[in-house]
């Protein structure tokens, strides 16, 4: 998939001014954090701590990666203790 710049004269963003954007899961940080792309403008979002969906700022960018580094760590000792259980028995 191509990279879209947002610009603010194209075609493209006059349809997502006027019929909304068409947002698509572009990156899954944990179960309930996503990242969104429209594929029609580019506009990127993602979700916040309270459940609602805000720009993507470089902010949020930051502290997506953090959560999703943490998320996978957890993820990989959960399916270790899993496995070494399963040996055991």
């Amino acid at each position: 998939m191509e990279n879209k710049i947002p610009r603010l004269f194209s075609p493209n963003a006059w349809i997502c001014a006027v019929f909304s954007h068409n947002f698509t899961v572009s990156q899954r940080i944990t179960d309930h954090i996503k990242e969104y792309k429209c594929t029609r403008c580019g506009q990127e979002m993602t979700d916040t701590a309270q459940g609602f969906i805000a720009k993507l700022t470089p902010k949020f960018r930051e502290t997506n990666a953090y959560i999703a580094k943490i998320h996978k760590r957890r993820r990989s000792r959960k399916v270790f203790a899993e496995n070494d259980f399963s040996r055991a028995s």
